[in-house]
């Protein structure tokens, strides 16, 4: 470890800005990212004294294929982002001390007692009670520490600001007390459970994959417990061709019953069926039998299994285009993969409100301004959010600035594939 002091005078004396411009792939972000880092380390001074400390980092993510499949054992693809979460840590005797930026509540956890607590559902402490739980079921070492937490992951934009800080704090267990042994595809299951059990909000696992793992990546879950994953070594960049997340500022709050409704719907048609999830369904029989299943159970779940067979095997399809370089073909999918996400899979608005339709109105204006020089589509969990937008380099700033126009200032944000997961960034 390094005193707060000796890393606050190197990051300003530029000793990093290597080290940050291999991580953050953008050497316009090397200034803001070495006053950020200092800006860091000092709040953490301020709650929790001088001392030695490692600093720790958590990319976002961006799902550019998969829409939410992942909860069905599908298939998906993801790519880690150049916007990332951060934690200054020193260590604690026994427990767990935790300050988010924002948030001025010191967040406690005694690693003695790491029973659920229902009462803690939806919160912070929850998460990290979770992850410190499954580690601890899994035979990996826990211990305490201190940390001050701030992010550049956009909260409730569907980045996975959530798997992001949940990739954070199994990172930590991972360097302080395991040596970086932890499997970055462990912390992301540990992850999962954690929001799954401790936090309870019905997620698949893909989020913290893509988070913990890092880079483009292929991932397979027929079998949760251990999935499939391969890289995908392709540069967006090499195409000429951007990959832009645009905030529409729809806010997340009160609609974790809409999210839990699509995989609900969705199993409810592979138990019809005879099955766990739909992965594991025969499509044939499927939509031999949607008239009983439509007088069952209605008509979206139908629908949404439809959506779930078709972007499956899309998946597939987007990473062979990738792999053999048709960048054409793989602009057409993700077109498909966002045309079925709005008519079969719904999730761009929520019904109960109508009137607030954010993602519709961005899809709708970034469709019209791009004409030929590129795609969008809904991104993430989608009801509301952010939006996806491949387009060619040379049409970045009318695109931009149409988004801006509509959402304001700042609500598109041009990223960068990041190629590493949690990682230790300094110690």
């Amino acid at each position: 470890m390094k005193s707060t002091k000796t890393l606050i005078k190197e990051f300003q004396e530029h000793v990093h800005a290597e080290l940050l411009q291999d991580i953050y792939l953008d050497e316009s972000l090397i200034e803001y990212q070495e006053k950020r880092y200092v800006a860091a380390i000092e709040k953490y001074e301020s709650l929790f004294g001088e001392g030695e400390v490692e600093i720790y980092s958590a990319p976002g993510r961006s799902e550019v294929g998969g829409n939410h499949t992942d909860h069905q054992f599908g298939c998906v693809l993801a790519t880690s982002i150049n916007l990332d979460a951060i934690a200054i840590v020193g260590a604690n005797e026994g427990s767990i001390e935790l300050v988010s930026e924002g948030f001025d509540e010191l967040l406690k956890v005694n690693l003695d007692d790491l029973a659920l607590n229902p009462e803690e559902e939806g919160t912070t402490v929850a998460l990290i009670r979770g992850m410190a739980a499954k580690l601890k079921e899994a035979g990996y070492e826990i211990g305490g520490f201190k940390a001050y937490v701030t992010s550049d992951v956009l909260v409730g934009a569907g980045l996975s600001s959530s798997a992001a800080f949940e990739t954070i704090i199994g990172t930590i267990f991972s360097g302080l007390y395991n040596n970086m042994e932890v499997s970055p595809v462990f912390i992301a299951q540990a992850g999962q459970y954690a929001e799954n059990v401790y936090f309870g909000k019905p997620c698949g696992l893909m989020d913290q994959m893509a988070c913990s793992v890092g880079g483009l990546i292929n991932i397979d879950f027929a079998d949760p417990s251990e999935p499939v994953m391969q890289k995908v070594k392709v540069e967006f960049e090499d195409y000429h061709h951007s990959l832009c997340i645009v905030d529409t500022k729809g806010s997340h709050a009160d609609l974790t019953d809409e999210y839990a409704a699509v995989p609900a719907e969705m199993k409810a048609v592979a138990a019809k069926l005879g099955q766990e999830v739909l992965r594991k369904v025969d499509q044939a029989e499927f939509y031999a039998k949607i008239p009983e299943i439509r007088e069952e159970l209605g008509d979206r779940g139908v629908l949404r299994a439809i959506h779930f067979f078709n972007e499956n095997e899309r998946v597939g399809k987007q990473v062979a285009a990738l792999n053999e370089g048709r960048f054409e073909d793989f602009l057409q999918l993700v077109k498909e993969s966002g045309n079925s996400s709005y008519k079969y899979l719904q999730n761009v608005y929520t019904n109960k409100d109508v009137q607030n339709q954010s993602m519709s109105i961005g899809l709708a204006v970034a469709e019209t301004v791009l004409g030929n020089h590129g795609v969008s589509r809904v991104h993430g969990g989608g009801f509301a959010g952010t939006i996806q937008i491949f387009v060619e380099n040379d049409f970045v700033l009318e695109i931009k600035a149409a988004m801006d126009g509509v959402f304001g200032e700042g609500s598109c944000h041009v990223l960068k594939v990041r190629k590493y997961g949690g990682m230790k960034v300094l110690a």
